[in-house]
């Protein structure tokens, strides 16, 4: 632990150095444009990647960027960032070599972890001709990575937090983003706006009277 001390005191200083007033602006609020939902992967900073500093965005991590809805967690921070932040820009950023999305496309065991990779199986079940279709192990990799942040912001619009916010008139937009750990780049995988009307019809809502 002292690796933490003492890297967090030399952060301080330089912090300091480069701007003086930085812990006191810092300390009178937040208003963040962004909220970036990713994987809990040590290799995905989340801020370093999208080149943004302390303030700037709001962050939830979990194993390989999901957007469940029977998870309290994500959507109670999903609600904070949308209705009280208020938010520009919501994106699901996943990556590829990500170790939660491998794990799901074996047939083994791993533990209670089990519960969570159901979610990624299901994309492969939805997307299951595409997947199979793909015959380098490799590419399938990684097309699954991409088709797992696509049906995530799928989710994201499907929750009566985005349904209602969608309602005002400068409602956030929603992304899907890639993480290349060779490359270090950020792949936008355009989500495009039909496909989340898609099925509209279906999960659209009304606000309670």
């Amino acid at each position: 632990m002292e690796r933490i001390f003492r890297g967090n005191r030399e952060w301080v200083e330089k912090k300091r150095e480069e701007d003086p007033d930085f812990f006191e602006r810092s300390a009178k609020g937040q208003t963040p444009k962004y909220l970036f939902i990713g994987c809990s992967d040590s290799r995905v900073p989340s801020s370093q990647i999208a080149g943004t500093g302390p303030g700037e965005m709001f962050v939830h991590r979990n194993i390989a960027n999901m957007v469940v809805h029977t998870d309290v967690n994500l959507l109670s921070v999903l609600q904070y960032a949308v209705e009280v932040l208020k938010v520009q820009h919501v994106m699901v950023v996943g990556h590829y070599g990500c170790g939660g999305v491998a794990a799901a496309m074996s047939d083994k065991q791993f533990g209670l972890i089990d519960n969570w990779l159901t979610n990624i199986k299901d994309v492969i079940r939805l997307h299951e001709n595409e997947f199979n279709f793909i015959t380098d192990e490799e590419q399938r990799f990684r097309r699954l990575v991409e088709l797992n942040v696509i049906e995530q912001v799928i989710n994201l619009s499907k929750t009566s937090i985005i349904q209602n916010a969608l309602k005002n008139e400068n409602p956030p937009q929603l992304h899907g983003l890639v993480y290349d750990i060779r490359e270090g780049i950020l792949k936008n995988l355009n989500v495009k706006e039909h496909m989340l009307k898609r099925f509209a019809h279906i999960y659209g809502m009304q606000e309670p009277s």
